[in-house]
């Protein structure tokens, strides 16, 4: 075995302790993020029926093609992907999440996704 990039195991350790007792249920599912480095994921999961309510990305059409994300800096389109997965939540019928920030620090990227996603409506 090679190297293994331990700030990444360390991410895996500390998104395994959270999840051990964040669970989505169908009344409050789990607003799951992603963060690579130069795109944010989110998704919106209901773990007992193991379904994905509502997602969002740096990388998805709607919000790309929209121009939303232009010229913007990494936290701004964090913002922006934060405001289209609590409008696709809301129109999926789900109003209040439990977030799972995925072992990342609550800083930055994280925050701004989801206090755009607080502002637009979603309660956690």
């Amino acid at each position: 075995m090679g190297k293994v990039n331990q700030s990444y195991l360390a991410r895996k350790r500390r998104h395994a302790r959270v999840r051990k007792t964040v669970n989505g249920t169908p009344e409050r599912p789990r607003l799951n993020v992603f963060r690579s480095l130069n795109h944010i994921y989110v998704q919106v999961i209901d773990d007992i029926n193991g379904v994905t309510l509502a997602s969002a990305s740096t990388v998805d059409g709607k919000i790309k093609t929209s121009g939303a994300l232009e010229g913007k800096s990494r936290i701004e389109q964090a913002a922006e992907v934060g405001k289209a997965v609590a409008q696709r939540a809301l129109d999926a019928g789900v109003s209040e999440v439990v977030f799972d920030r995925g072992g990342y620090k609550y800083h930055g990227r994280i925050k701004a996704l989801a206090e755009a996603s607080r502002e637009a409506g979603l309660k956690f």
